[in-house]
């Protein structure tokens, strides 16, 4: 196989670098709740043309100053926001080192622009552009594209609950570690690269 002909991460995704974020939240409004964790997952491409889960990278936050916190949500979740254990970081310095990690896995990747990957997607992404804002913070992501595994997982499995699209996938699921951030968007990365891998032991996107 010559170098021109070797299947490229730059190539698949119209120069895209797909990276699978989860958040977890003090509720759902991303203007008014805290964030409280944020997860992202980057992914590699073989020779084959099929991709991989690569690194992993996690901060607990700390909730910035008025945030909101729903008791719900922390009750859903499990979450303490001000546990000492958390080893929470501001939410800045949380999103200004995960940018710049993210931004050389980009750039190694020779791919020109980040885009989130997630379920349920608009949700992860409306936290951290809200984030952004209250920070002056340039975000590497597209502002509105987004790839969405739960819109993918309808199409491909016929599911669109995570750990019902994971069990259709034969892909591992726990739910008592369901609801970290780390945790689910290690899980919803495998979910994204089995689809994918799927469509190229189809014949491909070309």
């Amino acid at each position: 196989m010559n170098e021109r002909s070797i299947p490229s991460l730059a190539k698949r995704f119209r120069g895209y670098f797909p990276i699978i974020v989860d958040v977890e939240t003090g509720g759902f409004d991303a203007k008014t709740h805290a964030l409280l964790e944020i997860a992202a997952v980057t992914v590699e491409m073989n020779e084959h043309g099929f991709l991989a889960p690569q690194k992993s990278f996690f901060y607990a936050t700390l909730p910035f100053a008025g945030a909101k916190l729903d008791p719900a949500s922390l009750a859903f979740t499990g979450i303490i926001p001000d546990h000492p254990f958390r080893m929470a970081v501001d939410e800045k310095k949380a999103l200004s080192e995960l940018f710049s990690h993210l931004k050389k896995e980009m750039k190694d990747a020779h791919c020109k622009r980040c885009v989130l990957v997630g379920h349920n997607a608009a949700f992860d992404l409306s936290f951290i552009n809200a984030a952004c804002e209250r920070h002056k913070l340039k975000s590497i992501f597209h502002p509105f594209t987004t790839f969405d595994t739960a819109a993918l997982s309808a199409l491909a499995l016929g599911e669109t609950v995570l750990a019902s699209a994971l069990a259709a996938a034969k892909l591992e699921f726990d739910n008592q570690q369901a609801h970290s951030a780390l945790y689910d968007a290690e899980r919803t990365a495998e979910l994204f690269c089995f689809i994918v891998n799927r469509w190229q032991e189809l014949g491909g996107w070309r």
